[in-house]
C-alpha cells in the first residue's frame, strides 16, 4: 500500500496480515489469529490493522529500522515474550547478530541493566534457537 493514511480498515487489515506475515512468519500469525476467540479478535484485528497495516506500511523507514526500534522500545517496556517474538522479525528483516547486539547495548544504557540483562536473555535464546550464534558448551549440554 503507498498511503496507509488514506486506506480503508479492510485494506490496512490485508496490507498488515501480509506484512505481519513476512515479518513474523505465517504460521505465528496465523496460529496468533485461528486461536481468537471473540473476545481476542479485537486485539488480533487492531494490532493486524494498525501496527502492521498503518505504522509497518509506511515509506518513511525501512523494516530494518523499525525492527531495531521495536527492540529498543520493548527492552524499554521490559517484554521479553516480545522482545523474542521481534528479534525473529528483526532477523527476517534483515538486522544481523551485531546490530541487535548494538540496539540491545543502547537500549540498557538508556533503560537500565535490569531491563536490558532481560532483553539480551531473550534475545541470546532466539538467536541460538534460529541457529545464528553458537550455542555454549554449558547451554548445550543441559
Amino acid at each position: 500500500m503507498n498511503d496507509p493514511k488514506s486506506a480503508t480498515i479492510d485494506q490496512l487489515y490485508e496490507t498488515g496480515l501480509q506484512l505481519r506475515r513476512e515479518v513474523l512468519g505465517a504460521k505465528y500469525v496465523d496460529s496468533s489469529i485461528a486461536k481468537a476467540d471473540d473476545f481476542m479478535t479485537a486485539f488480533q484485528r487492531i494490532t493486524t490493522e494498525w501496527c502492521w497495516g498503518y505504522a509497518w506500511s509506511r515509506p518513511g523507514l525501512e523494516r530494518k529500522t523499525r525492527s531495531m526500534l521495536n527492540l529498543a522500545m520493548l527492552t524499554a517496556l521490559n517484554r521479553p515474550a516480545e522482545i523474542k517474538l521481534h528479534v525473529k522479525g528483526a532477523l527476517a528483516n534483515g538486522v544481523s547478530v551485531a546490530e541487535i547486539q548494538e540496539t540491545l547495548l543502547q537500549a540498557t544504557i538508556y533503560c537500565g541493566i535490569p531491563a536490558g540483562l532481560d532483553a539480551f536473555k531473550a534475545a541470546h535464546q532466539v538467536l541460538i534457537e534460529e541457529g545464528v550464534i553458537p550455542a555454549h558448551a554449558a547451554e548445550a549440554a543441559q
